[in-house]
């Protein structure tokens, strides 16, 4: 994962706290519902981030392994 997506991922994490926080505070449902959501799928580009990174580290590996 790139230090840009990383940095990307967590601005709209707390971003989603945020929206979740100002929702908890005014009574808008809403507004908190939509923060979660942001928090869900901040949490989920980043856990497929990581697949990615883990599915590239094993290949290196393999083809590291194949080079010797």
């Amino acid at each position: 994962m790139s230090l840009g997506d990383k940095i990307g991922n967590k601005a709209e994490e707390f971003g989603g706290k945020a929206k979740e926080a100002a929702g908890d505070a005014t009574g808008n449902d809403e507004l908190r519902a939509e923060g979660q959501a942001d928090q869900a799928k901040a949490g989920l580009k980043g856990a497929v981030e990581n697949v990615k990174d883990a599915v590239g580290d094993a290949a290196d590996k393999i083809r590291d392994t194949f080079k010797k």
